[in-house]
């Protein structure tokens, strides 16, 4: 049995028909990130950033796992995966993946703008009405741009202990996450699916493939070998 960490990225997301603020206009649905995904956008205009996350929130329900997640979890039946993604929806949990780790947090909770260990699960609109318990407004629950990830220690452990690392849809260049694959150890085979793949990889093997092309297919000549 193998251990398997995925990083995933955006393109994942993009083949089942969700946009990023990587898209080609460099705008995240018609919007500058430093107008809905820094904490100075929320503190300026909480209600144009609630209005965002509601829409993306709205978009999700109509977006399904692709071929790519399903690869995944099908994946997880023989060997242990364990996926680091930078995507705040829950496609790959939908499909069936159970280890999931959220870097940049999730889209379908919110927390309390006071207590960080206060987090709700969320499916609907959010209001500027919604509080904690204690009256504190909410938030999405989600790392902005400026904000520390939380998260990224648990990452680099993940990595570390591997002995496959699959990068899938991701540019490699938002850091912290760009960073994780140096935390590979010198034995981990090292894949990368994407179809734009960036140069100067060392010691990567790339697959210039869409996530819902290369992911199935690469997960079928694997376990062509268990």
């Amino acid at each position: 049995m193998h251990n398997i960490v995925v990083l995933s990225g955006a393109g994942i997301s993009a083949d089942s028909g969700l946009k990023t603020f990587r898209d080609s206009d460099g705008l995240w649905e018609g919007h500058r990130v430093e107008e809905v995904a820094t904490p100075e956008a929320f503190a300026r205009n909480p209600q144009l950033v609630l209005d965002f996350y509601n829409q993306r929130r709205r978009q999700l329900t109509q977006a399904a796992p692709n071929a790519a997640h399903y690869a995944l979890a099908r994946l997880a039946e023989h060997h242990r995966v364990r996926i680091v993604t930078q995507n705040v929806d829950n496609l790959h949990e939908r499909a069936g993946s159970r280890e999931v780790l959220h870097l940049h947090g999730e889209l379908t909770k919110l927390r309390s703008t006071v207590y960080d260990d206060y987090v709700v699960e969320w499916t609907g609109d959010q209001t500027l009405a919604d509080t904690d318990p204690k009256g504190h407004p909410l938030r999405p629950h989600i790392v902005w741009f400026g904000e520390a990830v939380p998260l990224i220690e648990t990452a680099i452990d993940w990595v570390s202990e591997a002995d496959i690392v699959l990068v899938v849809g991701t540019s490699l260049k938002v850091y912290p996450a760009a960073g994780l694959l140096q935390y590979a150890p010198p034995h981990a085979e090292r894949h990368l699916i994407d179809p734009n793949p960036p140069a100067g990889l060392y010691d990567v093997s790339v697959t210039a493939q869409r996530a819902s092309e290369g992911v199935p297919a690469w997960v079928d000549a694997l376990l062509g070998t268990v």
